[in-house]
C-alpha cells in the first residue's frame, strides 16, 4: 500500500487566515450625546468640566471611536478637545463608527505584513474567517501582497478559487 501524502503541504502554498488581522485591542466608545444639555446642545463650560474630570487613562491599551449618537450638531472643537486627551494617553482613535475603527485597525495590521515571506509565493486567502467585513480585509490584503506573490487563491486548498496569477 502506498504511503499517504499530504499534497497540500507539499505544494508550498502559504495560507493566510484573515483572523490574524483581527484587532488585538479592546475597542471602546466615546459617545458625545451623553454630554448634551437636555439631549440637544453642548454647553461649553459643562463639556470642559467633563473633559477635565474624565478618566482618560482608562482608554490606554485600547482603540477608541468618538461619535455622537444623537441628532445634534457638535462643534469641531469638542472632538478636538477629546482627541487631545486621547493623544496624551497615546491612544489609537478615530472620529467615526465602530466599524470604521475596526477597518482601520485591520488595515494597519495588513500593512505590517512581512512581504519578504511572500516573495513569489503561491498564497491562499482562507475563506472562512471570524472577522468583520471580510471583503474589505481580503481586498486590502490583495492590494498589499499581489505585487509580491506568484498567485492568489481564495477558499480552502480542497476548493480553491483562483483570483490572481502573475503572467
Amino acid at each position: 500500500m502506498d504511503e499517504i501524502r499530504n499534497r497540500v503541504k507539499e505544494s508550498g502554498i502559504i495560507t493566510i487566515d484573515l483572523a490574524t488581522y483581527k484587532p488585538g485591542v479592546e475597542v471602546k466608545e466615546i459617545d458625545l450625546s451623553n454630554q448634551l444639555w437636555e439631549g440637544l446642545v453642548l454647553k461649553e463650560r459643562d463639556f470642559r468640566d467633563w473633559v477635565s474630570n474624565h478618566d482618560w487613562q482608562g482608554y490606554r491599551n485600547s482603540a477608541v471611536y468618538i461619535h455622537c449618537s444623537a441628532d445634534a450638531i457638535i462643534p469641531s472643537w469638542a472632538f478636538m478637545l477629546v482627541a487631545s486627551h486621547l493623544v496624551e494617553q497615546n491612544v489609537r482613535f478615530i472620529i467615526g463608527t465602530r466599524n470604521e475603527l475596526i477597518k482601520q485597525l485591520i488595515l494597519d495590521a495588513i500593512h505590517q505584513t512581512d512581504l519578504s515571506l511572500l516573495k513569489d509565493a503561491r498564497v491562499m486567502i482562507k475563506g472562512c474567517s471570524d472577522i468583520p467585513d471580510p471583503e474589505f480585509a481580503m481586498t486590502e490584503l490583495m492590494k498589499v501582497i499581489q505585487p509580491q506573490v506568484k498567485s492568489i487563491m481564495y477558499g480552502e486548498p480542497c476548493s480553491a478559487v483562483p483570483v490572481f496569477k502573475r503572467k
